[in-house]
């Protein structure tokens, strides 16, 4: 909803100054593509991934544990007392709900990095992209998006905008 809205800000802006349309100049911005590319980016990838293979190797060895457990309640199953049986199931069950917890945990955890990340190079990213328009006399940058039926590669400013952006983060 809001994107149509801008569009059509957008358009009524243009169509309103065809006069002063040798003064506009527009540009867009393939974000997408700028956060995957830029070395930011890359480093969050990194990051996550790092994470992402310590919680899946605690989750396999959870994993193998519950099974373990699991395959010695059935086969001890028959020969147990229907005490010891219950507490063995009890205590299955309480290592299966520890498990759920700590991968639903693992998976929030992670969730919330990447959005950190994202959200942390997309503010920087943003104040690269005003300097940049400032600078080179933009009148509108857009973000590049499905509504977008046309954009001439001429317009796309994400290589200078990932240069500025690159080299920003070495000083």
């Amino acid at each position: 909803m809001r994107r149509i809205i801008l569009t059509a800000l957008m358009a009524i802006c243009i169509a309103s100054s065809t006069v002063y349309a040798a003064d506009i100049k527009l540009g867009y911005i393939d974000m997408q593509r700028a956060l995957n590319t830029s070395e930011a980016g890359k480093e969050a990838k990194e990051q996550l991934a790092a994470r992402l293979k310590k919680y899946q190797d605690e989750i396999n060895a959870k994993q193998e544990e519950l099974k373990k457990l699991k395959d010695e309640v059935e086969k001890q199953g028959a020969f147990l007392n229907d005490t010891t049986r219950a507490a063995k199931e009890k205590d299955y069950q309480l290592k299966l709900k520890e498990f759920q917890r700590f991968t639903k945990d693992a998976q929030d955890e992670l969730q919330g990095k990447d959005e950190e990340f994202t959200r942390k190079i997309l503010e920087g990213m943003e104040k690269v992209i005003q300097e940049y328009g400032r600078k080179n006399g933009y009148t509108f940058i857009f973000v590049k998006n499905e509504s977008m039926l046309f954009a001439d590669d001429k317009a796309d400013l994400t290589e200078d905008v990932l240069k500025l952006f690159n080299a920003n983060r070495k000083k």
